[in-house]
């Protein structure tokens, strides 16, 4: 299994670096958030370091969850739209190896491009103190953030017909899971503390842009990562039966 899983990472995250859209998404999330960490990280307004990275790592989770809906919708919408699904369905592979294999293809990319941006905290040790352990707390849940919502999209992705169907089921699944917060704030309990934890966004990954850990906070994005990749291995079964 595990070499399964290895050879469909491999190719996966070689498919990112040998298209010319693979380093155009890395170079622009990186212009972008150079700007943004500019503009308002660090800006006019004389702030403390830790305002400094609590801004950053707010920006960039944008840049996380922009970048995630965007490779999963396509792991395994595209290789059925490309016909290159028969390929990999007539393989010795097993599903659970190449839903595994494209997410952690895809996860080891969001990696690469999450430490490209390691500069940008760095900069700030030029003009006050920082705190490693903020920056190692932000950036884990910059990665726990990628890794439930690429799942969330390879699940969709697993059920979509195509690209478009998977690219719409994709943004508005994330969105609602981001989008929770606002519902649990007029629900009545015992609904709005559901909805308030179930929030992929507000509730569960502004503490790590404070530099703080909670053992909750990572069981939450571990599960919902684990249910929906369970979800996915499950529905890729019942498709190559089809």
């Amino acid at each position: 299994m595990i070499g399964g899983i290895g050879w469909v990472c491999r190719r996966e995250l070689g498919s990112y670096f040998r298209a010319l859209w693979g380093w155009g998404i890395l170079s622009a999330v990186l212009m972008v958030e150079g700007l943004l960490f500019n503009a308002y990280a660090v800006g006019t307004t004389p702030r403390l370091s830790s305002q400094v990275l609590e801004i950053f790592f707010y920006n960039q989770s944008g840049a996380t969850l922009l970048v995630a809906i965007f490779l999963s919708m396509r792991l395994l919408a595209e290789e059925r739209q490309s016909g290159t699904w028969a390929v990999l369905a007539t393989s010795p592979l097993k599903e659970r190896d190449v839903v595994l294999g494209k997410f952690l293809g895809a996860w080891l990319y969001l990696l690469v491009l999450n430490v490209c941006t390691l500069y940008m905290p760095l900069l700030v040790a030029l003009h006050g103190k920082i705190s490693w352990g903020h920056i190692a707390i932000g950036y884990v849940g910059e990665m726990l953030l990628g890794a439930a919502t690429l799942g969330l999209g390879l699940l969709c992705s697993a059920l979509a017909p195509n690209q478009l169907m998977a690219a719409v089921s994709t943004s508005v699944t994330v969105a609602t899971f981001i989008l929770l917060w606002l519902l649990a704030r007029i629900a009545s309990p015992p609904f709005a503390q559901i909805l308030s934890y179930l929030s992929l966004h507000d509730r569960h990954f502004r503490p790590f842009m404070r530099g703080i850990v909670s053992v909750n906070d990572v069981v939450f994005y571990l599960t919902l990562t684990y249910v929906a990749l369970t979800a996915a291995i499950r529905a890729t079964e019942a498709r190559r039966w089809q």
